[in-house]
Order: structure tokens, then sequence, then C-alpha cells
């Protein structure tokens, strides 16, 4: 009796070009969400950040640009004191998100009242440095990765001084040093109480509101910051980088 032959061994498939395509894909997906800015901020933890996306923004727009960077320690504990009044006053005691400001936020909105602010200094820090202007979903969710990144890699003193040295203070004027000399024609260093008030005031509209020429608004908002800074001071809310 003839014995039946095995059928021939298929050969196994190798992958084609579209397996490599989504490896090669998820890769990049990998690189550009991970270990890229792990390595961005990991160099800017020693290395002043270089221009931003709004720096650019302004520039195409015609309006100049003045950046004078300067260490934390060339900077007036009042401005710390004062930005810290009047953006996050919980900047020391929380790991990036302030949860009780959310949690007002919240709260505002199901009220039907205007949707109050949470973001803090680690957030608005790592959104002027790492993104886009432009408010949108993408933005928001990197904006998240890269406020872990920072308080991680960089630490309260690190995330203060690049914040002192990178938000926008005026048409084309950044940092605390342009800053102080625009407006009081002193360095960072040498300002007053008032003027750090003032310049702290101006930072959710930078370029219509003037800390050299405040307005009966920016001067009440200037005066209510000075005496949240004393609190600040006499709290020891600002005791992680002062």
């Amino acid at each position: 009796m003839a014995r039946k032959s095995k059928p021939a061994r298929q050969p196994k498939a190798r992958p084609g070009a579209f397996g490599r395509l989504v490896r090669t894909f998820f890769l990049l997906i990998v690189i550009f969400v991970f270990v890229g800015p792990v390595a961005v901020v990991a160099v800017y933890r020693f290395v002043p950040p270089p221009m931003t996306f709004l720096m650019v923004q302004r520039m195409v727009e015609g309006r100049g640009f003045d950046r004078r960077w300067v260490p934390l320690r060339a900077i007036s504990p009042t401005l710390v004191r004062a930005v810290i009044a009047a953006e996050d006053a919980r900047f020391c005691e929380h790991h990036g998100f302030d949860v009780t400001a959310i949690q007002k936020a919240m709260r505002a909105n199901e009220r039907g009242k205007k949707l109050r602010g949470g973001s803090t200094i680690s957030q608005q820090t790592a959104k002027n440095v790492f993104l886009w202007p432009q408010r949108d979903w993408v933005r928001k969710g990197l904006e998240a990765w890269f406020t872990v990144l920072i308080e991680v890699i960089w630490g309260k003193e690190r995330i203060m001084e690049v914040y002192l040295n990178s938000i926008e203070w005026g048409p084309g004027v950044y940092g605390a040093e342009a800053a102080a000399q625009h407006n009081f024609r002193v360095s960072a260093a040498r300002l007053s109480p008032a003027q750090a008030a003032r310049l702290a005031a101006i930072v959710p509209k930078p370029l219509s509101w003037k800390a050299a020429r405040p307005g009966p608004y920016i001067q009440r908002r200037s005066g209510k910051i000075g005496a949240a800074a004393g609190t600040v001071r006499r709290d020891g809310l600002a005791g992680c980088v002062l």
C-alpha cells in the first residue's frame, strides 16, 4: 500500500512592509511622547531654555524681543513672593497640580459661574517653555505630562527660576530682568515690594495692562497682591524657593 506523502510545510509568513511601518510609527510615538520630552527637560535643568513658541509668534507680529536671563538669586524675593501670592499660593505645597483650585473651578462651573483658572506656576512654566499658546486638548495633555516632568526633574527652585525668566511682561518683554528695566529702570534684584506687586498684577494680561503706569484697576489689584505677598512671607509659603 502506497504511503501517503506529507503535505509540504508552508514557510512562515514574514512581516511585510506594513508591519515594519506600524512598528516604526509606534516607535516614533514613544520617542515623541516619552523619550524626547524627558531628554529635553533634563537638558533644561541646567541650560536656559531658548526662545519659546510665544516669543517667536510675537516677533512675527513685530513686537520685538528683550529677554535677559538671570539666576533666581539675582531676582528680588519680593517678586517671588508677589507672583506666588498672585498666581499660585500653594506652589510649595502641591506637586504640579492644585487639586483644591481645580475642585473650586469645577464647582463654580456647575453653578453656572465663570470658570476660574486653576493653572499652577508649574503648569504655566510647562506651557510657556515647551508648548504653543493656543488652547486645545492635545496641548492640555502635553502640558500635564511636561508639568510632571519638570516637577520631578527640576524641582521648585528651577521651576520658579525658569518661570520668572520666561513669562511675558509686555510687548516683546520677557523675564523679570527685562520687565524691571523696562518698567522701573532698576534690576530685578532691586525691585521694591510695590514694584514687584505691580509686575505680578499684570501677568494675566501683559499686553494691555501696564506696571509702570497702572490704571485704577491695576492699582487696586497690586495693592491686594502686596498684602497677600506679606502673608506669603509671614506664613513661609515661599519656603521652597527662598
